[in-house]
């Protein structure tokens, strides 16, 4: 029986892959989390075989979780699930190390194949994943994400900046100083081009760092 971990925010889509799952006495859900930190520290402390990550979470986005995965559990299998998809997105997360990736718009016979083949060790990605990554293959040219030029840290930033926290308390949450805070918060807006708040949220939008009104 397989171990799985469960880190999606929407409570909904949550039951719906937990009932999905349970019709099957192959696995055994040990993780069931909305939020991105949370989920990722009690992957790494219990170890799970197989996670189903969604991009756009809570206080650490997908992404950034997937990288400590890669390096602190690369015997877990991750299938992504998320609503949101770029090329750009698609292709850093498999270069990351996800196993799969399955859009939320697909059918839900999609999301019970891309459990069954990536916790069996496959790879498995919806139609419209399948798609975009035969676009992009016939098309090498096609440019990545510009948040790619940011460190991890430095998205951590941007994605507390979007989510509305004062620079004090990205300080407090990150563990830092406030004018090392500051100094992230002043590459990042460099980096970008991007100079006010606003500027920042709608680009954290854009490239799946988080999403409003859900």
């Amino acid at each position: 029986m397989k171990s799985v971990a469960i880190i999606e925010d929407q409570t909904a889509i949550r039951e719906l892959i937990t009932q999905t799952i349970l019709n099957s006495d192959d696995y055994n859900i040990v993780i069931e989390t909305g939020d991105g930190k949370e989920g990722c520290d009690r992957c790494l402390e219990l170890k799970p075989d197989f996670v189903i990550l969604d991009v756009m979470l809570p206080n650490m986005n997908g992404t950034d979780v997937l990288r400590r995965f890669a390096k602190e559990l690369p015997n877990t299998r991750v299938l992504i699930f998320s609503g949101y998809q770029t090329p750009g997105l698609v292709r850093e997360l498999l270069q990351i190390g996800a196993h799969g990736f399955v859009e939320k718009s697909a059918a839900l016979n999609e999301l019970r194949k891309g459990i069954e083949i990536v916790s069996g060790g496959g790879s498995y990605f919806g139609p419209e994943i399948a798609q975009m990554l035969r676009d992009a293959m016939s098309d090498p040219k096609t440019k990545e994400s510009g948040i790619n030029v940011l460190t991890r840290r430095e998205r951590q930033i941007l994605q507390l900046i979007a989510e509305s926290n004062s620079t004090k308390k990205i300080a407090e949450k990150l563990d830092i100083s406030v004018k090392t805070a500051e100094n992230h918060r002043t590459n990042l807006m460099r980096k970008l081009d991007l100079h006010d708040i606003a500027s920042l949220t709608r680009y954290a939008i854009n490239n799946g760092l988080i999403i409003l009104n859900r």
